[in-house]
């Protein structure tokens, strides 16, 4: 994989994680329950997330050392695709509070390495 194939989806997961941020500031859960819209784009938001990951880790392997829980977002982004039926809201929203930030600040400290 060409750097600049490397910096693209690590680009459309940065991008991912400041539109996720920016959608969820001053959100509770309560509010993400209660709004389709805020639910569809924050889910939307993981699934490229997801995508972008495994397309990374498929042509560069070595990256799963360098993204915690990097086989995790890419089975989040499935479970959001192929079982959107039984998507939790409150798994989703953990996520959001827990997993972002640090997803986050790697991918942004990667971008930097590679740009």
């Amino acid at each position: 994989m060409t750097q600049r194939e490397i910096c693209k989806y690590l680009y459309d997961i940065n991008e991912c994680c400041k539109r996720l941020v920016d959608f969820t500031d001053g959100k509770t859960l309560e509010d993400y329950q209660a709004t389709a819209l805020l639910r569809s784009g924050v889910e939307r938001q993981f699934e490229i997330i997801g995508e972008a990951m495994g397309q990374l880790l498929k042509k560069a392997p070595d990256f799963e050392g360098k993204i915690t829980n990097c086989r995790r977002i890419v089975a989040f982004r499935n479970l959001l695709i192929h079982g959107y039926a039984d998507v939790d809201d409150e798994l989703v929203w953990g996520i959001v509070e827990n997993q972002l930030p640090k997803l986050c600040d790697e991918v942004q400290v990667l971008l930097n390495e590679y740009t």
